[in-house]
């Protein structure tokens, strides 16, 4: 955004026209986030939803983080995108991916299947990289994934940067193993 960013975050709840140039702003960013960690478009679809109204009702409370608006957003959508995974394996996933759904048309369902598809890879890589403990899972796939630095990340999870060095260093470590030596993951997994 421009160099009133941060001005125009904490009224996005109040101003449809700062929440529009916001929006426009980050929903390609956010539903590419989304698409590299969920394989259905459709939920694809709803998740990056979920993450704009959370924005709207977070919006009054922002103080400004570390990594301004674009740092707030990516911890908002790491949040709803966890919040999602941890309901789905509590709940029936085929009840749960039916209730309440916005119809997408074939056009919009096309082109999340082309950005699904295009991140099927990194998937692939995210099911290694889920292996990991979530505290250095977070950092990493903040860092090396969504293109935060590590000070950005350290904001958007609340830890200390040397902390997300840390873990940063560790889980990089681990997946360099994991990937180079396939048959160890299970004994890591263990």
């Amino acid at each position: 955004m421009s160099g009133r960013a941060e001005l125009p975050v904490r009224s996005l709840g109040a101003d449809p026209a700062a929440f529009t140039e916001f929006y426009r702003a980050h929903v390609d960013e956010v539903t590419q986030f989304v698409a590299r960690r969920v394989a259905d478009p459709q939920l694809t679809a709803d998740l990056t939803a979920e993450v704009f109204l959370a924005v709207i009702e977070a919006a009054a409370r922002y103080r400004g983080s570390f990594g301004g608006p674009r740092t707030w957003l990516f911890g908002i959508a790491r949040n709803v995108v966890a919040a999602e995974f941890r309901r789905s394996a509590r709940e029936q996933r085929a009840a749960s991916l039916v209730a309440g759904r916005r119809l997408l048309d074939a056009d919009d369902v096309d082109r999340l299947t082309e950005k699904i598809d295009a991140f099927r890879k990194v998937r692939e890589l995210h099911e290694k990289i889920r292996t990991l403990p979530e505290s250095e899972r977070a950092v990493l796939e903040l860092v090396s994934v969504d293109g935060l630095t590590v000070a950005e990340a350290a904001a958007a999870l609340g830890i200390r940067q040397g902390t997300a060095r840390v873990r940063l260093h560790r889980a990089r470590r681990t997946l360099i193993v994991l990937l180079t030596h396939p048959v160890v993951e299970a004994e890591v997994m263990s």
